[in-house]
């Protein structure tokens, strides 16, 4: 499959509020078609321009979803404390339940995030390569050097925060008599999500046709102990 179906069929896959934020793909491959093998100084110049507005674009959300991510695990960590110090008392059971909920569903948009931000990187590679490819120019390695540079590359903090969320997620576990199956089938469906991601994420690796400086940072979150012991919970219970 093509990188561009194949990026399609992702922005068509992900969250319905997210889709127009993504890299415009398609409308710098038109870019590219109309500067021509042979681009004047303004052709190159209006092809970085939109490539520099698409990126804006990018950085923007990633950190507005970001600053959102902090707070929301910020809060969810105080109450998860609260729930600690309260343990034993009869409203514990529930709010335990409500709480957990809750850090799965952060867990997930996170990793949704992480998966965003692999995908724009990818899709910035391969138009700059197209587009050296068809005009002789050698834009792609100094684009891509600054690329590194920018906020929504910056995965760090949201990686850190996926795996703090883990750790709540063992502090907060239920017993079996606390859960529900509406609860239950609630995680079970983002974890699916979340897993779908993930292998997303190596997937798209794969579109990468180098390893070396500009390749994406190294994915560990898939051998995450949390998440092979909850599939396995997950698939007991089908």
């Amino acid at each position: 499959m093509k990188f561009g179906k194949w990026l399609k069929r992702q922005i068509e896959q992900s969250l319905p509020e997210w889709r127009e934020q993504f890299l415009r793909y398609k409308e710098l491959k038109r870019c590219v078609k109309a500067v021509g093998p042979s681009p004047s100084p303004v052709g190159e110049a209006e092809f970085v321009a939109t490539l520099d507005a698409e990126i804006d674009k990018i950085n923007a959300f990633f950190l507005e979803q970001e600053e959102e991510f902090i707070i929301r695990h910020r809060e969810l960590g105080r109450r998860a404390a609260d729930l600690a110090a309260a343990a034993g008392h009869e409203a514990a059971a529930g709010a335990a339940a409500a709480i957990r909920r809750e850090i799965v569903d952060l867990h997930g948009v996170m990793v949704l995030l992480l998966n965003y931000s692999s995908i724009n990187y990818i899709g910035l590679a391969k138009i700059l390569k197209k587009y050296d490819k068809r005009t002789g120019a050698v834009l792609r390695p100094p684009v891509i050097e600054a690329v590194l540079e920018q906020p929504f590359f910056e995965t760090g903090t949201v990686s850190r925060l996926v795996r703090e969320c883990e750790a709540m997620m063992e502090a907060v576990a239920l017993v079996p008599e606390e859960a529900d199956e509406a609860l239950a089938a609630a995680e079970r469906s983002i974890f699916r999500n979340t897993v779908a991601a993930l292998l997303t994420m190596e997937d798209v690796r794969a579109w990468s046709s180098t390893r070396g400086s500009h390749s994406l940072p190294p994915l560990n979150l898939p051998d995450s102990d949390w998440l092979r012991s909850f599939d396995q919970c997950f698939s007991e219970k089908e």
